[in-house]
C-alpha cells in the first residue's frame, strides 16, 4: 500500500460463530439423545428412557443395535449410557416395559427395539394395552429402506395403492404418538414430539418412532444442543375457578354421594389427598380395577371394587347415589355394569379427571384437573363451608362393609388341609402371608373378579390387575418391569407375584428365561384349572354352553369332554429355568407358598385348584355385565339365556 493511499475500513466484527456439531448415525444420535432425557414432578427428577429393551433383526442390528453397543460402553462421547435389556417376545418386552412405567408413577419408561415385519407387527398388542392403560412407552421398531435401492426388500409388505405403507402403519391407531423418520434431520422434531406425549398425563401411552434401517445407519452432523440434558416438567393442572365452584355446590347439595377411584388417583399419587378429603366429608370410596389400592382395605371410607365384579356394599351404594364423584375413571362397561349400575333418578356425575374427554363422560360435571391438585382445591373449598355427610349414612356403609367382610372370610376359609384349594382359598393362603411389601400382578381370566372383590389391598401399589385392556400374558412379563423398577426405587425385597391361569401360562411365558437370565426373584403362582375358566362360566351363563373352552380330549362327538390334557405347565416353567413347587392340597400350598415368598431367585408355586362347583367358590356377581345373546336359538340353554338378558337390559339407561 502507498504511503499516500487511504486506509481501508476496519472490517466489521463477525455475527456469525461457528455451530458445534457431532457426527453420528441416526440411531447413535436417538440413543445419546435418549439417554439425557428426564421427568419431574414435585421437584424430583427421573431419567425418562431409563433402559432399552430390544430383539435384533436384519431392520435394527446394524442400526440401533450398535448404537446400543455404542451407549453401552462409553463411545461416542457417552457420558450417561443406556442399559439393554434382552427379550424373548417383542410383544412380551412391551408389557415389561409397562410394568415398569406403572410402578415407576409414570416418571420413566422404557424404550423397545424391534425388526422389521413380525418384529414390528408383535408390538401392536402391548401398544394398545400401553395406551388404553395411558402408560408410557417408546417403539422403536426398523422399517423398510428409505432409499428403496431394492423393492421390495426381506419382510417388506407390499401395498399397490401406497408405496410409503409400511407394516408400521398398524401401530398409528394404538399410538399416542406416530412418526416414521425418513431423513436423519427429521429425528429432531420427532424426537422432542416424543419426550413431549411421553411425559405428558393426560396424552401418554404409547409412542412411536418408525426407523427405517438405512436410516438407521447414516450419518449426520448433529447439533450439539440436541443432545444437552432435557427436564421434561410433568404438570399438576389446578381446576377452574368456575368449575371448582359448581363442585363444590353439588357436593353439598348431595345426600348420598360416592366416589369412585380410578387409575387417575395413583398416577397422581393423590392417595393422601383422597384419604384426607374422605377424612373431611365421610364419604365412601369405592374402586374399579385401576384405583383399586386407593384406600387401604381397612379404611373406614374403603367400601371395595365397584361394578360387575365388586362388592355387595359399593355396588348398593352406587344403586341408590345422587351423587357420582369420579376421580381419575374412564367409566368402562365393567365399572358401570353397561349402565344398568347408577340407578337412582336423581343421581349426577361430578368427574374430576386431568382430560376433559373423560371428565365429560355420564354428562357430569367436569372438574378438570390433576386428580391431586384437584382433591386438594375441592378439600380446600368444602372446608370452610362445614360439608359432612348424615351419620346414618356413614353408619349405613361401614355396617354393609363388616357384612361383606364375613363374606371374604367364608370365601377364604380352607377347612380341610388335605384338600384341593379353590381359586378363591388360593387367594385366601396368599392373603395371610401377604404384607404392604407384596405386589400382586394379574390381567385376564376369573382371578381378575376373584381379586376385585376379595383381596386386601394393604398399600397403594400392591394392587397390579391391568384390566384395561385385560391381555392374557400380560403378568409374568409385566412382573419383570416391576421388579426392575423396584430395583430401581431402591426396593430390592419387595415380593412381586404373577398369578396366572393355565390359559393365560400358555400365552406368553417366555420372558421367564429373561427372568432367570437377569436373577430376578419373580414369584409365578400357576393355577392350573384345565382351560379357560372365566370365558367358560360366562359361556355357560350366554348359552354357549362352555363350547371350546375346556382343555381336554376331542370325545368322539367331536366336542371336548375327554380327559384333562396331559399337559405339564410345571415341568415347562422349570425347563426354562424356574424352580418349582408343587402343592397338592392346602397344607401344601401354604409351605409352598412360604417358601416361595422367602426365595432368592426366580421361583413358581404350581397347584391344581378343585373348581367351584363342588365346593364354596367366590360371592357371585354383585352387578349385570352386557354380553349379547343370540336372539334366535334352537338350543334350549340359549333361549333361556335370551330370557335374561331382556330383562337385564331392561335395567339400562343413559344418563343425560
Amino acid at each position: 500500500m502507498s504511503p499516500t493511499s487511504p486506509a481501508s475500513p476496519p472490517s466489521p466484527p463477525s455475527t456469525t460463530r461457528t455451530r458445534s456439531t457431532r457426527r453420528l448415525t441416526t440411531a447413535q444420535a436417538l440413543v445419546t439423545f435418549l439417554a439425557r432425557q428426564y421427568t419431574e414432578r414435585d421437584g424430583r427428577r427421573h431419567r425418562l428412557i431409563s433402559a432399552t429393551w430390544g430383539i435384533f433383526g436384519h431392520g435394527n442390528v446394524a442400526g440401533i443395535g450398535q448404537a446400543l453397543v455404542e451407549a453401552g460402553h462409553g463411545g461416542n462421547g457417552t457420558t450417561h449410557r443406556m442399559p439393554y435389556l434382552q427379550g424373548r417376545n417383542e410383544q412380551a418386552m412391551v408389557h415389561a416395559a409397562v410394568g415398569y412405567a406403572r410402578q415407576s408413577g409414570r416418571l420413566s419408561a422404557h424404550a423397545v427395539t424391534t425388526s422389521i415385519g413380525p418384529g414390528a407387527t408383535n408390538l401392536v398388542t402391548g401398544a394398545a394395552l400401553a395406551t388404553i392403560n395411558h402408560l408410557p412407552v417408546l417403539l422403536l421398531p426398523g422399517d423398510t429402506f428409505a432409499t428403496r435401492p431394492a423393492d421390495p426388500v426381506l419382510q417388506q409388505l407390499e401395498v399397490p395403492y401406497a408405496g410409503d405403507v409400511s407394516v408400521n402403519d398398524c401401530l398409528r391407531p394404538v399410538s399416542r404418538y406416530f412418526d416414521r423418520v425418513t431423513r436423519p434431520e427429521a429425528l429432531i422434531p420427532a424426537a422432542l414430539q416424543a419426550m413431549r406425549v411421553l411425559a405428558d398425563p393426560a396424552e401418554t401411552g404409547a409412542v412411536t418412532l418408525a426407523l427405517p434401517q438405512d436410516v438407521q445407519a447414516e450419518a449426520y452432523d448433529w447439533p450439539e444442543e440436541f443432545f444437552a440434558e432435557r427436564v421434561w416438567r410433568v404438570r399438576r393442572p389446578a381446576p377452574d375457578t368456575a368449575e371448582l365452584e359448581a363442585a363444590v355446590r353439588a357436593v353439598r347439595s348431595a345426600r348420598r354421594p360416592l366416589i369412585v377411584a380410578g387409575g387417575g388417583v395413583r398416577h397422581s399419587a393423590a392417595e393422601e389427598t383422597l384419604a384426607a378429603f374422605t377424612a373431611a366429608t365421610r364419604i365412601p370410596v369405592a374402586s374399579t380395577q385401576a384405583g383399586k389400592g386407593a384406600l387401604r382395605h381397612d379404611h373406614p371410607a374403603d367400601v371395595g371394587g365397584i361394578g360387575h365384579t365388586g362388592t355387595a356394599t359399593a355396588d348398593e351404594l352406587a344403586r341408590t347415589a345422587d351423587l357420582v364423584i369420579g376421580v381419575g375413571t374412564r367409566y368402562t362397561d365393567f365399572t358401570t355394569a353397561s349402565g344398568t349400575l347408577f340407578q337412582n333418578p336423581a343421581v349426577r356425575f361430578l368427574n374430576l379427571n386431568i382430560t376433559g374427554f373423560d371428565a365429560h363422560k355420564l354428562a357430569a360435571l367436569p372438574l378438570v384437573a390433576d386428580a391431586r391438585t384437584g382433591l386438594e382445591a375441592l378439600t380446600s373449598a368444602l372446608a370452610g363451608r362445614g360439608y359432612r355427610i348424615d351419620p346414618a349414612y356413614e353408619t349405613e356403609y361401614t355396617g354393609a362393609k363388616e357384612a361383606w367382610e364375613e363374606q371374604v372370610e367364608a370365601s377364604f376359609t380352607t377347612p380341610d388341609p388335605t384338600a384341593r384349594p379353590t381359586q378363591t382359598q388360593v387367594l385366601g393362603l396368599l392373603d395371610t402371608l401377604a404384607t404392604e411389601e407384596d405386589i400382586l400382578i394379574n390381567a385376564a381370566g376369573s382371578l381378575p373378579g376373584d381379586l376385585h372383590k376379595l383381596w386386601r389391598t394393604r398399600s397403594r401399589d400392591q394392587y397390579h390387575v391391568e384390566y384395561g385392556y385385560s391381555c392374557m400374558g400380560y403378568e409374568i412379563p409385566a412382573a419383570i418391569g416391576v421388579l426392575l423398577a423396584t430395583q430401581a426405587q431402591g426396593h430390592e425385597g419387595r415380593p412381586v407375584w404373577a398369578l396366572v391361569g393355565d390359559g393365560t401360562y400358555l400365552m406368553n411365558p417366555t420372558e421367564i428365561v429373561t427372568a432367570v437370565q437377569e436373577n430376578l426373584p419373580l414369584r409365578l403362582l400357576i393355577l392350573q384349572n384345565h382351560g379357560y375358566a372365566s370365558i367358560g362360566g360366562l359361556s355357560e351363563a350366554v348359552g354357549g354352553e362352555r363350547f371350546g373352552t375346556a382343555y381336554r380330549h376331542r370325545d368322539p362327538d367331536g366336542g371336548f369332554t375327554g380327559p384333562p390334557l396331559p399337559v405339564d405347565l410345571a415341568a415347562n416353567a422349570a425347563s426354562l429355568g424356574m424352580r418349582v413347587l408343587r402343592a397338592t392340597t392346602v397344607d401344601d400350598l401354604r409351605k409352598a407358598l412360604a417358601e416361595a415368598r422367602s426365595a432368592e431367585g426366580p421361583t413358581c408355586v404350581y397347584v391344581e385348584t378343585e373348581t367351584p362347583d363342588t365346593v364354596s367358590g367366590p360371592p357371585p356377581a354383585q352387578a349385570w355385565w352386557d354380553v349379547p345373546v343370540a336372539e334366535t336359538a334352537s338350543r334350549p340353554a340359549a333361549v333361556t339365556a335370551r330370557e335374561e338378558y331382556d330383562r337385564r337390559v331392561a335395567a339400562r339407561r343413559h344418563h343425560l
